[in-house]
């Protein structure tokens, strides 16, 4: 392997002491310049980290990897010492290769982009979590503060264990500016990740009922949200939600400086319209400014970013510029005009964005119909019956005259929607499609095909997991 001129991610002792690792095989220059935990993202100078879950075990596409030019592999220490002539026989074909033995390599890889971070003392770091509306404040937000700084973010929603460590090296120099978003799906992840990345700066969103499945209860997903202060040392500044339930919960979980934000909270910023489709009007200190994400919901995470923005020191006019810049995001309040107009906000759904969607398409007008497509909300373990109930109520009370229930755990809301037509009488016509294969997706389309008409409007509401983007394909005849 040629000698670079340009520095590796992290030196040979600096990634053994991170990660209390032992270097097992390989010799010759080490370097490294990205990170994947997927064999097939693999390319020449990666890190690969084979991550051991339930159902499978990453170390067996290691060959894989490191054909496709892996330098550096983090190995278990138990796979190796059960299994050493399999990374043996590979090491012998790629001597220049080097694999570091570790306990865990999940612990390992965070503990690694930990030890990256810490190579950017200057980095202004913010870290963003929440129920629901993490990853459009975080867009609003670095919008806003591009105005000033050179600002990276995670790609995506790449926020989970793996995914904020992964998105922490992409940090470079010229950076000056890193706002992550945190998410869980499990009891302490919040912790782990805000080890990684050690905010200065953190954004709470709201504080709902996502997750709480696995977490029992919201006080149980506040304590878990707060973590994201976990190191502020007495120096850092929270941005906690005034009119969130939990405000005061959280603000006594701040070792640190706390700032609250919503409507009312800074008298320079001023409310002027909800535009409907087309967004929302509000004014910073007599700056004009328009967010372009329907929704008086995307307008209090855009406060949460204007908040940050003027503590960071940003004009009210580089605030209103940076607002004015952003476009609409894919999957999420996305607003798609044509025959139909689609409202496509299906990256993630959870009840609190559900009811914020449900409420915002009840207050929309429009020329044509109304139409609901809605599918499951994921993780919400015992709770799953009642909240897909609770989304059907609101649902059948948005003047909708069509409501298609798709996925499994949408059937407990279709047969209580059925429930209340049945009692009400409204003319409401309600449809069903199970699953979430491609089939359904066609069932569905070929529904609005044959209900559908020009001036409606169509809400696709659902959670990744349902892939209802392929709906939204499938009538504006992309599929």
């Amino acid at each position: 392997m040629s000698v670079k001129n340009e520095c590796s991610l992290l030196e040979l002792d600096e990634l053994t002491q991170a990660v209390s690792g032992i270097h097992v095989l390989g010799s010759g220059n080490f370097y490294f310049d990205s990170v994947q935990t997927d064999s097939r993202a693999v390319v020449k100078n990666t890190m690969f980290v084979p991550l051991i879950g339930e159902n499978q075990d990453g170390h067996k596409y290691v060959p894989q990897a490191v054909e496709s030019g892996a330098s550096v592999v983090l190995i278990s220490l138990a796979n190796f010492e059960k299994d050493g002539s399999f990374f043996s026989d590979i090491s012998l074909k790629h001597p220049d290769v080097f694999f570091i033995a570790v306990e865990n390599t999940l612990t390992a890889l965070q503990k690694a982009a930990g030890r990256y971070v810490e190579k950017f003392p200057e980095l202004i770091k913010i870290g963003v979590t929440g129920s629901s509306g993490k990853t459009t404040t975080k867009e609003i937000a670095a919008a806003i503060l591009r105005q000033k700084y050179n600002v990276i973010t995670n790609k995506g929603n790449l926020n989970s264990e793996t995914g904020l460590p992964l998105s922490v090296f992409t940090i470079r120099k010229e950076h000056e500016v890193g706002i992550f978003e945190m998410g869980m799906n499990r009891e302490n992840e919040i912790g782990e990740i805000s080890a990684v990345l050690k905010a200065r700066y953190g954004i709470i969103t709201n504080i709902g009922t996502a997750h709480i499945g696995c977490l029992g209860s919201r006080e149980n997903i506040a304590r878990e949200k707060a973590k994201v202060f976990d190191h502020f040392y007495g120096i850092g500044t929270a941005f906690i939600p005034k009119n969130d339930d939990f405000a005061s919960f959280l603000a006594d979980q701040v070792d640190g400086h706390v700032v609250y934000y919503g409507d009312g909270c800074d008298e320079h910023v001023k409310f002027s319209a909800d535009l409907g489709l087309d967004g929302t009007e509000f004014f910073i200190d007599g700056e004009k400014a328009v967010l372009k994400l329907p929704g008086r919901y995307n307008y209090g995470n855009a406060l949460a970013a204007v908040a940050l923005a003027k503590h960071l020191g940003l004009s009210s006019s580089q605030i209103a510029a940076g607002i004015n810049s952003l476009k609409g995001m894919f999957g999420r309040s996305e607003v798609i005009k044509g025959k139909y107009t689609v409202i496509q906000d299906c990256y993630n759904a959870n009840p609190d964005s559900m009811e914020k969607a449900l409420d915002f398409i009840s207050s929309v007008s429009c020329s044509g119909k109304k139409i609901l497509v809605l599918g499951d909300m994921l993780e919400l373990g015992e709770d799953s019956l009642k909240e897909h109930e609770k989304a059907a109520v609101q649902a059948m009370d948005t003047a909708a005259s069509l409501v298609i229930f798709a996925g499994n755990e949408m059937k407990a809301a279709c047969d209580k929607a059925l429930e209340l037509e049945a009692e009400k009488k409204s003319g409401i016509k309600i449809e069903y499609a199970e699953g979430c294969s491609m089939d359904t997706m066609k069932k569905i389309g070929d529904i609005l095909a044959a209900n559908a008409g020009e001036g409606d409007i169509i809400l696709v509401k659902g959670s990744r997991g349902m892939g209802l983007e392929r709906v939204v394909k499938l009538i504006l005849g992309e599929a």
